[in-house]
């Protein structure tokens, strides 16, 4: 939805907080707004690359696949979730052609 050109939503009936990442891929120049239980997303515009932080696994992954069409660098923190949920995410996601680097964060980083 960041990526396509014009206006997408999204409807979360589930987890309250499903779009807490929207406001990470804000300060990558997401334009986005959230109305209780929808996110109204404005994609095909161009998004830098920023330091962010994943609050879930789905987050997680989106914020990686977000960065990676961003101009620039992107750095994603609080990975422990994305772990959990999918393996060596990076090395598959090299394989594919990405541009990717797995940093170890130290122990008072996490």
């Amino acid at each position: 939805m960041t990526v396509a050109k014009g206006e997408s939503t999204m409807v979360e009936t589930v987890f309250e907080n499903r779009f807490q990442h929207l406001e990470e891929m804000r300060r990558m120049g997401l334009h986005s707004e959230i109305i209780r239980d929808t996110a109204r997303i404005v994609g095909g515009q161009p998004l830098q690359g920023a330091e962010v932080l994943s609050t879930d696994l789905r987050a997680s992954a989106a914020l990686i696949l977000t960065g990676l069409v961003a101009q620039g660098e992107t750095v994603v923190g609080k990975l422990v979730h994305l772990d959990r949920g999918y393996y060596r995410f990076h090395e598959k996601l090299a394989q594919l052609g990405a541009k990717i680097q797995r940093i170890e964060a130290s122990d008072e980083d996490e």
